[in-house]
């Protein structure tokens, strides 16, 4: 049976920034070429799901090294992509947490490629927040298709 997106995002509007970069800066501590996400479209009312996006750059650190002449986008980073997004709907929730630390992973499905040039669509859904644990689940999408998909475990530290 074929991955489904985690929930229903066709009445989204992916074009509408809701929070920019330094938006997400103000909540969120990764700076520089560790800030994975460039601009979140979506914040369900609830606080339990988000929608978020990456412009993967040809210039990027990894580019020159992971796969010469083929660049892929790592696995390692399109997870930390959606660490970084439970992290900040963790962070919405609990408003006194000064840093959710990424803790664990589990039943991750790498399922296609990401490349310079495509835009990383990432989708977050809370599971459980607790004040000394969240855990959420995220998926990554480029034209469609999940590419990625990964229960995420994070804590405060």
């Amino acid at each position: 049976m074929a991955p489904r997106l985690l929930f229903d995002i066709t009445g989204i509007d992916l074009s509408r920034v809701e929070v920019d970069a330094a938006g997400i800066e103000q909540i969120n501590p990764h700076r520089g070429v560790m800030r994975m996400l460039d601009g979140i479209n979506y914040v369900s009312s609830d606080l339990n799901r988000a929608v978020a996006y990456r412009h993967v750059r040809p210039d990027e650190f990894w580019v020159e090294g992971h796969i010469p002449g083929r660049p892929l986008l790592p696995g390692v980073l399109m997870v930390e992509a959606g660490a970084q997004l439970a992290s900040y709907l963790t962070k919405l929730r609990m408003k006194d947490m000064q840093f959710m630390g990424f803790v664990g992973i589990d039943d991750v499905k790498f399922r296609g490629q990401v490349v310079p040039g495509d835009r990383l669509l990432l989708l977050c859904e809370g599971i459980e927040f607790r004040m000394r644990r969240s855990i959420c689940i995220a998926q990554g999408v480029v034209r469609g298709t999940i590419v990625f998909e990964a229960k995420i475990t994070g804590m405060p530290l």
